[in-house]
């Protein structure tokens, strides 16, 4: 009987931290990703798993870059790109924000 529950709760999401990701799955809302190599996602969660693996739509990816050029003071530039679809590998997930709106 004890086994039974421990079997349950190892995949209940609505509890810990994991209960973010579910509530985004549920209402539909957009949450912002810090990802391992310096870049932020903001996107809509639809499927998840304990891993953090995630799939997301309506993504929007967005870096830093410094420019190459032989200018010392060159200034860095924000940029971004659109994404319909994705997979993200939960091991270069840092952090997840649930947008509040």
């Amino acid at each position: 009987m004890a086994e039974e529950g421990k079997v349950e709760e190892k995949d209940n999401f609505d509890v810990g931290p994991l209960s973010v990701l579910q509530k985004c799955v549920k209402d539909n809302s957009q949450v912002l990703i810090n990802c391992r190599n310096n870049r932020k996602i903001l996107a809509r969660v639809k499927a998840f798993d304990r891993h953090s693996n995630m799939v997301l739509e309506n993504v929007r990816e967005m870096w830093t870059e410094l420019p190459h050029g032989g200018k010392k003071k060159a200034k860095a530039v924000n940029k971004d790109r659109f994404i319909s679809k994705m997979f993200l590998r939960g091991d270069s997930v840092i952090l997840v924000l649930r947008n509040p709106k």
